[in-house]
């Protein structure tokens, strides 16, 4: 069976991640191939971060103890036998790998996908796909231009059944047109403490912001993936909020469509009881989605002006009334949907779908070219919180390097963003 050799540029949380994964065989046509990371500490660090993580798994699922430690040891025979480089791009011409991940600060994205395309190297960009869309774009457009190497993004939010069932539902047309929009994810509860945990985090120099950059990507994707992009973006945003941090961490901001729906995210940092919860309603049903585990789809049996224009007032009374017959039930068709979870399977088939991509063809859950989507859709926010006013979602470009350059220059430790 063919395997891909991967290749991890940073070793920090996310790389550790993909490397016990992938060690754990939960992708099967995927191995190890090398690690890059800049520090040496953090390489060596990785390692005990992937055995503890995969301990801590098996005792959860009973494994015992003995087994326990024979998988450590065989994860830290496995690690240490991987090639390790300092310099990525020393790492993409070693020929120990077939593919890359980026899992580095956000501005890094960009750069680091461009250096791989050019030299013919398959890559998965973290998210978000980078900072500003300006960046974005010069890499969408690198790869554009060589068709020949595959680029994904690390959307595995996309490979959740119950996302891709709902995608399903809303190409297929059956619940009608979009009238609004609701979501409140609000379970991104951070300590301090782990903003304190790195010089990059929280900042806008280094990090390019806060949770709309960092926690809340997968939501961004996901609400235009499902939705369409809006129109126009009006929005408010707090920096350190009940936090000392620097970046945006409250965020309310309100979507025009281009039919006239509307829609409104809600999102932060400071919630430690936390809400994940989303509503779309549309002319012919309505979805909602509860902790993006559960979904429950109405599917009207006409559409909503057809019942309001049919309806007379006997039956709107036993409607409101909770007598079903002549109203209520019948009215909709009810569907629930709900799917087991597994710790890491979306991760894991995020990767493996791009290992058969690279094998096969097969198509490619998140494009990377997608992923300017979402970061267009986070300046937007910004943009719209910065200057208090709001913006269309194709906003000027240059506008917001300038106003993100005005955050750099406050905190006064970074150099500014060039726009060239």
């Amino acid at each position: 069976m063919k395997k891909i050799r991967l290749g991890i540029i940073g070793i920090g949380n996310q790389g550790t991640t993909y490397a016990g994964l992938i060690f754990q065989g939960l992708v099967p046509h995927m191995e190890l191939g090398a690690i890059c990371d800049i520090s040496r500490e953090a390489y060596e660090a990785g390692c005990g971060r992937i055995i503890g993580n995969a301990k801590m798994m098996a005792k959860f699922a009973g494994t015992p103890e003995e087994e326990v430690d024979k998988l450590a040891a065989t994860i830290k025979e496995k690690y240490e036998a991987v090639p390790y480089y300092t310099d990525y791009i020393e790492m993409i011409e070693s020929g120990n790998v077939d593919a890359v991940i980026t899992t580095v600060p956000h501005y890094l994205h960009p750069v680091m996908g461009i250096e791989a395309i050019k030299r013919g190297m398959p890559v998965i960009c973290e998210k978000p796909a980078g900072v500003y869309t300006k960046q974005v774009r010069q890499l969408n457009e690198f790869s554009k231009a060589h068709p020949e190497v595959p680029f994904a993004i690390m959307f595995n939010q996309r490979n959740n059944p119950l996302y891709r069932d709902l995608k399903a539902i809303m190409d297929s047309g059956e619940l009608g047109e979009i009238r609004r929009v609701n979501w409140i994810i609000t379970t991104w509860w951070r300590p301090q403490s782990y903003y304190n945990s790195s010089e990059w985090r929280a900042t806008w120099g280094l990090e390019g912001g806060g949770v709309l950059v960092n926690q809340a990507p997968h939501q961004l994707d996901l609400i235009q993936w499902l939705c369409g992009k809006p129109k126009t973006v009006y929005a408010n945003i707090q920096m350190g909020c009940h936090r000392d941090i620097a970046v945006e961490n409250e965020v309310t901001a309100m979507f025009e469509y281009p039919n006239g729906a509307t829609g409104v995210f809600v999102t932060c940092t400071h919630d430690v009881l936390g809400t994940d919860r989303l509503e779309i309603l549309c002319d012919k049903g309505k979805v909602v989605v509860d902790n993006s585990k559960r979904a429950v789809v109405k599917k009207l049996k006409m559409t909503e002006d057809e019942i309001s224009n049919s309806m007379d007032m006997a039956a709107v009374h036993r409607l409101t009334m909770g007598n079903t017959a002549g109203g209520g039930n019948d009215l909709y068709d009810e569907q629930v949907i709900e799917h087991p979870s597994q710790w890491g399977g979306q991760h894991a088939g995020v990767l493996e779908n791009f290992a058969l991509h690279m094998i096969d063809g097969t198509p490619l859950i998140a494009p990377g070219t997608d992923g300017i989507n979402g970061v267009a859709l986070a300046d937007a926010i910004l943009l719209s919180g910065w200057t208090g006013k709001k913006v269309d979602y194709d906003f000027d470009e240059d506008l917001y390097i300038e106003e993100l350059n005005k955050q750099i220059a406050a905190e006064g430790k970074y150099d500014l963003i060039k726009n060239d």
